[in-house]
């Protein structure tokens, strides 16, 4: 299963506005979707950005997805976004397993919403251990790297 990573260019930002508008991924995600003009602003922000390491999932030469590492609260982040329509292929782990091996910092952090079983499982398939849970908005797992 050919799953590769590169650097995000800008005819990657309407698939990606496409993945976020499925209701069953945000709810998933616990994340909000965003109007095209908010997503697109958030988007070229994050894309000038030199801290944030960000890149396309390819799947079979398609768009699939996105992965990303970010300063957030004084501590190293990392979160992905993969369309539905790829969701149970594995690509969520090889991408991030893939991703890590770019990305040296440590620790790296992750959260994600208690219902996305899915998600708490690749993390902890590319070891991510879980080390607290947090409610801000909802209740999430919160994982780490070391």
């Amino acid at each position: 299963m050919p799953i590769t990573l590169r650097d995000v260019i800008q005819e990657d930002l309407p698939v990606f506005f496409e993945h976020q508008l499925d209701p069953v991924a945000t709810e998933m995600a616990a994340f909000p979707s965003r109007d095209r003009e908010a997503f697109m602003a958030h988007w070229a922000k994050i894309m000038k950005n030199a801290e944030v390491i960000i890149k396309t999932i390819l799947f079979d030469g398609q768009v699939a997805g996105n992965i990303v590492s970010f300063e957030m609260d004084g501590r190293r982040e990392v979160g992905y976004w993969v369309g539905r329509e790829f969701w149970g292929k594995g690509i969520a782990s090889e991408s991030l397993r893939q991703f890590l091996g770019g990305e040296k910092r440590r620790p790296l952090f992750a959260h994600v919403a208690r219902n996305n079983v899915a998600s708490k499982k690749v993390l902890e398939k590319c070891g991510f251990e879980v080390i607290g849970m947090e409610g801000k908005v909802s209740e999430e797992w919160i994982l780490t790297l070391e």
